[in-house]
């Protein structure tokens, strides 16, 4: 399965990163499976209404993530929380990507989202990345799926390490270990 993991928030560092790592690692241990990480640490998706994402210019943090997320069958999104809401940037990017130029990244795919919190969120964000996810399926009128199955990262900095290595909760490793397993499982359905 060919797999793009994004890491939607551009601190560096971030808890969004350690979780999309540990995911990433997880999936290379579940198969045989294509998986590229791209991060929005270097994300330069100009503001909507300032200017916009044109395929024909892309820069190169635009290239990598628009290539990564094509080419994907499953596309999964690790989405920060920042006071139980996500970061402005992710929204951003979905109203810049959310054309008909890119109505490519929105066609054949099973999305799956993965809430980063410091503390004990996670979900709200989910929720809302969801809804604008299938909004701009359907305003687009593709056909893809968004996983009813969220995963909450809570505590992120306290189960992860600054490289994304597991600290020993065996509660979340198996809660992101069913996650992806469930994904994996959707993905598979979707692509059969």
């Amino acid at each position: 399965m060919k797999i793009a993991i994004i890491s939607t928030s551009s601190r560096k560092g971030s808890n969004s990163l350690k979780a999309a790592r540990y995911a990433q690692s997880l999936l290379a241990e579940m198969g045989k499976h294509t998986i590229k990480l791209v991060s929005f640490e270097g994300a330069d998706i100009p503001m909507i209404g300032r200017d916009e994402v044109r395929p024909d210019q892309l820069t190169a943090f635009q290239k990598k993530l628009t290539e990564a997320w094509a080419e994907a069958e499953l596309v999964v999104f690790t989405v920060p929380e920042y006071n139980w809401i996500t970061s402005g940037e992710l929204i951003n990017a979905m109203h810049q990507l959310g054309t008909n130029a890119f109505a490519h990244l929105f066609e054949n795919k099973v999305f799956a989202l993965i809430g980063v919190s410091n503390g004990r969120g996670g979900r709200r964000p989910c929720l809302e990345i969801g809804i604008l996810l299938n909004k701009l399926i359907s305003f687009l009128n593709r056909q893809s799926v968004v996983s009813p199955k969220i995963f909450e990262s809570h505590e992120t900095q306290k189960n992860l390490d600054e490289k994304g290595v597991p600290t020993g909760n065996r509660i979340y490793d198996k809660g992101i270990a069913d996650f992806l397993t469930y994904s994996l499982s959707l993905a598979e359905r979707w692509h059969a």
